[in-house]
């Protein structure tokens, strides 16, 4: 800004400087000396300090004009230059042209005074804005750094309280996706991963609680057996190794569905292969049919689409279904009938297992899902409560959801799948 002010300043200073010169000398050359001398003391304005113009003799001495005496310049022709100059007892730079006019020489420029001062006055506003810049900048920063640090310390506040074992706290603030800055998005991913994490770790809790639970009394009832197996006749032992079978093959199921969740919540997304969930359902229905027949159960499969093929896992969702058919022919018995449904609704396939028998209360939906959830209904049949489990672990490796919805009577269990 100020070499460009300055550079302005003297191009308008050197137009009007050589302007006036040539002009002048125009006068000379068309009037002589006579017309010149007039057209100085025409051009010559009093109150302008700044002006410096004139005639001066082949030895520098003034003739016309407010030239200093001696001009204290090199007499030779000059278009344009800066020169210190005497004026009132002291140098100042002048921007002037000179010009010989016969033996004289004509002397027509301005001082740079104005300029001067007009630059002192710029680079002291420069400086000022400099310190001015410098002022906001740090203390722009400092905020900044306030700022940044507040978010960030609360950040790690959590992560601390989670390293410590509290996974209930959570940054909170957090403006999803698509809102928000890249605190609130970095805060919001944070929170479902611990979210996530909480929730896998109370699930562990309760897997724990639930087997050191559900395995007492199956364990109890083995010792038991096997003690009546080892001091029994043999009449009596070959019944209490039959029981003791039983009871084993009870407990082996339940470690292999726990076993079976966990895979499914451990099995990555490149795992799953594509595969027609029509000819899948089918497949399953010729196993269950016989099964239900045999329950007395009226069995029905309903294709009411033919969905393309789609990423699935086949050994998992055919497990998923298992569970929910061997619950309906079960549990919802009493029914007579049990359906086994696939259909599309938008953007998705819903592979549903339909029963008429008592169903689950609304309050109970949430309870049956969990891990270990048995209702109290279902406490005297065999059983570990994680076949529900099970089925809602398969939707999720999917990406979809599993509901419950009445069938008024009876129970939808619904595995709903989005289509990739």
């Amino acid at each position: 800004m100020w070499r460009q002010t300055r550079t302005n300043a003297l191009d308008a200073v050197r137009r009007e400087t050589v302007e006036q010169a040539d002009a002048l000398e125009a006068v000379w050359r068309s009037g002589g000396m006579p017309a010149l001398r007039t057209a100085l003391h025409d051009a010559a304005v009093p109150r302008d300090q700044a002006q410096v113009l004139g005639l001066a003799d082949a030895h520098g001495r003034r003739l016309a004009g407010n030239l200093p005496a001696p001009l204290g310049v090199p007499l030779q022709r000059t278009g344009f230059r800066v020169a210190a100059l005497d004026r009132d007892g002291a140098a100042r730079d002048v921007a002037y042209a000179l010009h010989p006019v016969g033996e004289d020489w004509l002397l027509a420029g301005r001082s740079l005074d104005l300029l001067a001062a007009e630059q002192r006055a710029l680079e002291r506003a420069l400086g000022i804005a400099a310190l001015l810049s410098l002022v906001l900048g740090v203390a722009a920063g400092l905020v900044l750094a306030r700022y940044v640090g507040r978010r960030l310390d609360r950040i790690a506040a959590v992560i601390d309280a989670a390293g410590g074992g509290d996974l209930s706290r959570r940054v909170g603030g957090g403006g999803g996706e698509a809102g928000g800055d890249a605190f609130d998005r970095l805060a919001g991913r944070l929170d479902a991963m611990l979210e996530k994490i909480e929730r896998l770790m109370s699930e562990l809790r309760v897997v724990t609680d639930g087997l050191a639970h559900d395995l007492r009394s199956p364990l109890a009832r083995l010792r038991t057996r096997a003690e009546q197996a080892a001091l029994a006749d043999a009449g009596v032992r070959e019944a209490a190794l039959n029981g003791l079978i039983v009871e084993t093959d009870l407990v082996m199921r339940m470690l292999t569905t726990a076993i079976e969740i966990s895979r499914s919540e451990a099995v990555a997304k490149d795992r799953l292969q594509p595969a027609a969930p029509g000819d899948l359902v089918a497949e399953i229905a010729d196993l269950y049919q016989p099964v239900a027949e045999e329950a007395g159960l009226a069995f029905t499969l309903a294709l009411d689409v033919e969905p393309a093929a789609m990423l699935l896992h086949r050994e998992l969702l055919s497990q998923a279904v298992a569970n929910l058919l061997d619950n309906a022919i079960k549990h919802g018995g009493s029914g007579g009938e049990v359906t086994l449904r696939l259909t599309a609704p938008a953007g998705a396939v819903a592979i549903s297992v339909e029963d008429r028998g008592p169903g689950i209360a609304a309050a109970d939906r949430t309870h049956a899902l969990k891990r270990f959830g048995r209702l109290d209904a279902a406490r005297s049949t065999p059983g570990a409560g994680l076949g529900m489990a099970l089925v809602e672990a398969v939707a999720r490796l999917h990406g979809g959801r599993f509901e419950l919805v009445a069938n008024e009577p009876g129970l939808i269990a619904r595995l709903v799948l989005p289509v990739r």
